[in-house]
């Protein structure tokens, strides 16, 4: 493919929005929704916030039983910090680092009550003061669980607006600032669930299902090795 038609294909992803995120959404219907956004999204945000801690380096399955556990035990700041840090452990496990994420939730449990008054953040800079809380963390909270407009950047979102050639970013964080600038507010909220969906059954890191996709014709296939 010439340069000059990856540069317009570049374009025909943006201009083609209503398209893209109408055939993102056909697939969400297909494949169904993930974890977080099928069992959190629009609940207290305090557990929402805690669930996204828990799936940090977690596969969705284990997260939904692991936050399952820990929510029936204590689904609140004082209701944590009530139990020991071992029966936290135990009832995240297995949960990717769970003896470092019992630890952690204790003193993000800790300094809500002490400094927020018992609530989660709702801007980034404040989720940000908190023990484990990055960037992904911060915006998913924003998004599902306060309602408020952020784009969260996962590996899906990164490598996928990076192959649409949306943006040319060489990290998540980067992509978010990128996709900030080009990407209508009213697409903020909906962009990360349906690229996790479509970058788990279509647009894979490795040989990726161009056949089946319903976007190949507008897509540059920016770093695509192989396909089928």
């Amino acid at each position: 493919m010439t340069s000059a038609r990856k540069d317009k294909q570049r374009g025909d992803i943006i201009v083609n929005l209503p398209r893209v995120f109408k055939a993102l959404n056909e697939a969400a219907d297909q494949f169904g929704n993930p974890f977080i956004e099928r069992n959190i999204a629009g609940r207290e945000p305090f557990r929402v916030l805690i669930a996204c801690l828990l799936s940090l380096r977690t596969k969705d399955e284990t997260t939904a039983e692991a936050a399952d556990r820990l929510f029936a035990v204590a689904d609140s700041p004082r209701g944590i910090l009530a139990v020991p840090e071992e029966e936290i452990a135990r009832l995240i496990y297995p949960v990717g680092f769970y003896r470092r994420k019992a630890a952690t939730l204790r003193e993000v449990c800790r300094l809500i009550l002490e400094e927020w008054n018992g609530n989660a953040p709702d801007t980034m800079e404040g989720l940000l003061s908190l023990p484990g809380v990055g960037r992904k963390t911060a915006n998913l909270t924003l998004s599902a669980g306060f309602g408020i407009p952020a784009i969260c950047v996962d590996t899906h979102v990164h490598r996928i607006t990076n192959r649409w050639g949306m943006v040319s970013a060489p990290t998540p964080d980067k992509t978010e600032m990128e996709l900030r600038r080009v990407l209508p507010k009213s697409y903020w909220m909906a962009i990360n669930h349906l690229l996790v969906i479509y970058g788990r059954n279509i647009c894979m890191p490795i040989s990726p299902k161009c056949s089946q996709c319903r976007l190949s014709d507008l897509c540059p296939r920016i770093g695509v090795q192989r396909s089928r």
